[in-house]
């Protein structure tokens, strides 16, 4: 289970949050994964500083995974990520930092139990 959250600095409507959300489902197939194994969290009106300035539109993205992930896969999926923050929210590519989290199976809980 794919877990994205995102810290946005600028205000996300109800209609951009699904179709983040949407366009994450369709990119998270880099990983082999579809929607239905995703949990997206989106924190708006973030404030964010880059290089001692404030950030009026930028992003931070905490990509957690199970298990580890081929380099290839990361990159597309940083490029899908960027891609959509610039289409809906206008957020340029060079203030969108995104961080990967590969986690081991023992290490992920769900259902009273770990993976």
């Amino acid at each position: 289970m794919p877990f994205v959250d995102a810290k946005i600095t600028v205000p996300v409507s109800t209609s951009e949050r699904d179709a983040i959300k949407t366009g994450l489902g369709e990119a998270v197939s880099v990983f082999g994964k579809g929607e239905s194994y995703l949990m997206v969290g989106i924190d708006d009106e973030y404030s964010l500083w880059l290089g001692g300035r404030k950030l009026e539109k930028g992003a931070f993205v905490s990509v957690s995974l199970i298990g580890d992930t081929p380099d290839e896969g990361c990159s597309a999926f940083t490029a899908r990520i960027c891609d959509l923050l610039r289409t809906e929210l206008g957020i340029p590519g060079d203030c969108v930092y995104v961080t990967y989290h590969p986690m081991m199976r023992t290490r992920w809980g769900w259902n009273g139990d770990t993976f």
